[in-house]
């Protein structure tokens, strides 16, 4: 099949053609997101293949069935940039990758824990300039922290067995438990005491409209003082503003970010030559307590492999009329 590769970066290039190697699709490699000024860029292909910040709004899937596109592959887990509804109504299969490495986001998430307890990224400036004192770099130890843990699927998980390491208390929230987190001596509270009672709050949920601004202003005021909070997950879970607003009053005193609820603009280039527009995401590099990676938890060779492998294999399923383990239905089911 011809497959437009929207948003492809040159790591994008790289491990979706060595794993086409086995499959043999033809691959169109577009640099632009895929969006309604660039959705003609597909003409002629049986397949788009879209990342996280890609627009898959029922405008842009409008247009695909007409220039011949009947598969979105996606080469992610979240899916909530797509209209599902629109796909099932203009006939059109919406599959992804559910898990590539769950153990490079929980890493990612364990590295901005410690980067921010530990100031690792002051003190790296710091030694560059010539400054080795060690005032304001005072950190505390994680063994006995409570650690708030929202979403335990694979990632949730991962990071639970990470931080049990460590000598952390676990507790959790997630509409449905999981077992093998149980067996870690994860305990699973409601919110509303994970808030009251966690040292380090970090998210591994969906993004959903039940979700959505999860840490809003009443989240924030429930938290402990001098809470640390990170998302590695999808930026729309956090009220960038209420956060903020906790930042200025001292309620919480580390903010860990790999996303961001306005990202689509910011990340996945280079903006070192421009005034960066967001006066929002401005504000968050101001203070120094804040660390703020550009969605980079899933960049390890492993992952790559894994997202390449599985979205051509889910193309190779698609053209040869075999099941789709990993399609979405317009319900949100998999399967």
């Amino acid at each position: 099949m011809k497959i437009a590769v929207f948003s492809s970066q040159p790591h994008d290039r790289q491990f979706l053609s060595a794993a086409n190697e086995k499959h043999q699709h033809e691959l169109k490699f577009l640099e632009p997101g895929l969006n309604p000024e660039t959705v003609l860029l597909a003409r002629g292909c049986a397949a788009v293949c879209a990342f996280v910040n890609d627009d898959l709004s029922a405008a842009v899937l409008a247009a695909l069935p007409e220039l011949g596109v009947r598969l979105v592959a996606l080469r992610c887990a979240g899916f909530n940039n797509v209209d599902l509804h629109s796909a099932a109504e203009l006939g059109l299969t919406v599959v992804r990758v559910p898990a590539y490495s769950p153990h490079s986001v929980a890493e990612h998430t364990a590295a901005l824990i410690l980067a921010l307890n530990r100031k690792l990224h002051r003190a790296y400036t710091r030694v560059r300039e010539g400054n080795l004192a060690l005032e304001g770099l005072l950190g505390f130890d994680l063994f006995g922290k409570t650690v708030g843990i929202v979403g335990t699927g694979r990632i949730g998980t991962a990071i639970a067995r990470i931080l049990r390491g460590f000598g952390c208390l676990l507790l959790a929230y997630d509409v449905q438990p999981n077992p093998a987190c149980v067996d870690l001596g994860v305990v699973y509270a409601p919110l509303r005491q994970m808030w009251a009672c966690a040292d380090v709050v970090t998210l591994h949920c969906p993004l959903t409209p039940q979700t959505r601004h999860l840490i809003n202003g009443d989240a924030v005021r429930q938290m402990k003082d001098g809470v640390m909070l990170i998302n590695t997950s999808r930026g729309g879970l956090i009220d960038t503003r209420a956060v903020i607003a906790g930042l200025k009053s001292g309620k919480i005193a580390y903010l860990g970010l790999d996303v961001y609820e306005e990202e689509e603009e910011l990340f996945f280039q280079d903006l070192s030559n421009r005034v960066i527009q967001d006066d929002v995401f401005a504000r968050l590099l101001t203070f120094p307590n804040v660390l703020i990676t550009g969605h980079q938890a899933f960049f390890t060779r492993e992952a790559l492999a894994n997202i390449a492998e599985t979205t051509l294999a889910n193309v190779s399923d698609f053209a040869a009329g075999r099941p789709l383990a990993n399609q979405i239905t317009a319900d949100g089911r998999f399967g």
